[in-house]
């Protein structure tokens, strides 16, 4: 979301009495600067100075900044650094394979410079994967200096309410008295089940969404828990007077930005299979499509659930969840499966992302292993250069923020993004430009026959009169 469209909505979340507002990460930063030339460290100062009351959390891997690569620690204490000093506090880190020592030594780093480091446990409907597993993990990030809180995460949707209720008590009762979140995408319509299961067991913060930009692959909305609580007899600090105009700015938000409103998903007992999350299945269509090939579409989900169980069930959410969907495109499209195999994948076969859970299929690793790439990562090690190394590629006197701006995309694209002028902030300025240009449009275009604005303030409706003749 970009910072005008947020703009309105931004002091009525900050008086409603969240407990923390979950505002950004390095992928929205490459969408604010790809897709829309917005400088995302001015959208991130706008974004905070407009909660002055809140708790600002961005999330991030243990291992990697931004994409699917592995990024060198250095860069990824700049980056929690430079955020910290931009007013983000709180993080939340994840690794999906559970690398304890690195997610622990990214948990110091946000420890010592003052922010609050979250832990993330990362759900995944696997055989590797019981409660025995999870509440392990959970136990040891509880002893971890620093932590205060233990966050809970089922990204593809494919907690069942008969899961969570062995799982949920068994992460209570491993991590004692130790705060716990629930964050589970809606993708099933399960979540709200999950999360009654979750108050029952102990959790006490729930990770929500304004009802605009709710359910479906997004979280249960804030509106919707509000009979759920009051049923259950408990209490919140709330402002539910403030959820409307939050809503009413983010309905226009999503008319603004092309995208339908959420809306709850039907039950489809295919994704347990799958598992692919919700945004990434938008991402593998609209690839498919740009080739000519989305009539192959059921052929690349029943492709995904086999190559997920051949690549050892790794926990569907970023990165692996991209590299099983990458693959899977890849083997359907190609004359033989694994013909082709990114560096990715052959770099998580090797062990270099962490740790695997469980092996991978023999016939397939001998493929990835065979594979041409391969011979140039098997003695290969993530480069670690200090940061005064990685600063010596660009020129003297950089910003931190611009560094990084430059390592997480291109030199073009932030060139492209220095040249576009200040960050638009003021949904009225946005209504003054695009009425700056109705009058051309209008004039220059035969064909034009209506045009529709809104935004939360004005709503204009142009449509051009038939002439008789």
């Amino acid at each position: 979301m970009r910072a005008y469209q947020a703009a309105e909505a931004l002091p009525h979340i900050d008086q409603t009495g969240f407990e923390v507002v979950d505002l950004t990460g390095a992928g929205m930063f490459t969408v604010l600067l790809r897709m829309f030339r917005d400088d995302p460290w001015a959208s991130t100062d706008f974004l905070v100075k407009g909660l002055p009351h809140s708790v600002v959390r961005a999330g991030l891997r243990s291992r990697s900044v931004v994409g699917f690569g592995l990024t060198p620690d250095s860069i990824v204490d700049l980056w929690l650094a430079t955020l910290f000093k931009h007013g983000v506090t709180s993080f939340w880190i994840y690794d999906c394979l559970y690398d304890m020592e690195t997610m622990r030594r990214v948990v110091r780093v946000v420890h010592e410079m003052g922010g609050t480091p979250v832990p993330s446990i990362m759900y995944g409907l696997t055989g590797a994967h019981d409660d025995a597993f999870f509440a392990e993990r959970a136990r040891q990030m509880s002893t971890w200096p620093g932590v205060t809180s233990i966050y809970v995460e089922d990204a593809p949707g494919v907690l069942t309410p008969e899961r969570a209720r062995t799982l949920l008590p068994a992460l209570r009762q491993a991590t004692g008295n130790m705060p716990l979140e629930l964050h589970c995408h809606n993708t099933t319509g399960l979540a709200q089940h999950n999360y009654i299961i979750g108050l029952e067991s102990g959790f006490t913060r729930l990770h929500t969404a304004s009802r605009p930009m709710a359910n479906g692959p997004s979280l249960p909305s804030t509106e919707g828990m509000m009979p759920i609580l009051e049923r259950m007899g408990l209490r919140h600090r709330l402002n539910e007077k403030l959820f409307e105009p939050v809503a009413r700015n983010f309905a226009w938000a999503a008319e603004d930005a092309g995208f339908a409103p959420g809306e709850m998903a039907e039950f489809d007992p295919r994704l347990y299979e799958h598992q692919l999350p919700g945004g990434m299945t938008g991402t593998l269509r609209n690839q498919l499509a740009g080739q000519g090939m989305l009539d192959r579409w059921p052929q690349v989900l029943e492709e995904i659930k086999r190559v997920r169980v051949e690549l050892g069930h790794p926990i569907m959410a970023t990165p692996f969840s991209q590299l099983v969907g990458i693959q899977s495109v890849l083997n359907v499209i190609m004359p033989e499966r694994y013909a082709v195999v990114p560096d990715e994948v052959i770099q998580y076969a090797l062990g270099q992302y962490g740790p695997l859970v469980q092996p991978i299929d023999p016939v397939v690793l001998d493929r990835i292993m065979t594979a041409p790439r391969t011979r140039d990562f098997v003695k290969w090690t993530p480069p670690q250069p200090t940061i005064q190394e990685v600063r010596s590629r660009f020129p003297n006197g950089i910003t931190d923020e611009e560094l990084l701006l430059r390592l997480l995309t291109s030199d073009r694209e932030v060139e492209a993004m220095l040249a576009s002028g200040p960050l638009l902030t003021d949904p009225r300025n946005r209504t003054a430009q695009i009425l700056r240009n109705l009058e051309s449009i209008v004039a220059d275009s035969g064909s034009t026959t209506s045009l529709r604005i809104r935004t939360p303030s004005v709503s204009i409706d142009l449509r051009r009169a038939a002439v008789s003749r």
